[in-house]
């Protein structure tokens, strides 16, 4: 299992999903949707699904749902 620290910038141009740039920096994660009904943490999901080459239901916001810092986990 993989634990990330991603800081979410919502209404972005792009969905991008960035790396830390050091060790122990969050991740960030520019998403198309608005922080609105749950669709930022849906497209989120979707994104890091995407980067890690693993399914949807793979991963988890374990905290954070509702803030701009999430801690998100990837089973492999």
């Amino acid at each position: 299992m993989t634990t990330l620290r991603v800081k979410v910038k919502p209404n972005a141009r792009a969905s991008v999903l960035e790396p830390a740039a050091a060790p122990g920096d969050p991740w960030t994660a520019q998403l198309k949707a608005p922080p609105v009904d749950g669709k930022a943490n849906i497209e989120l999901i979707a994104l890091v699904a995407r980067h890690f080459g693993c399914a949807k239901a793979a991963v988890r916001i374990k905290s954070g749902a509702s803030g701009r810092m999430k801690l998100v986990t990837v089973d492999d």
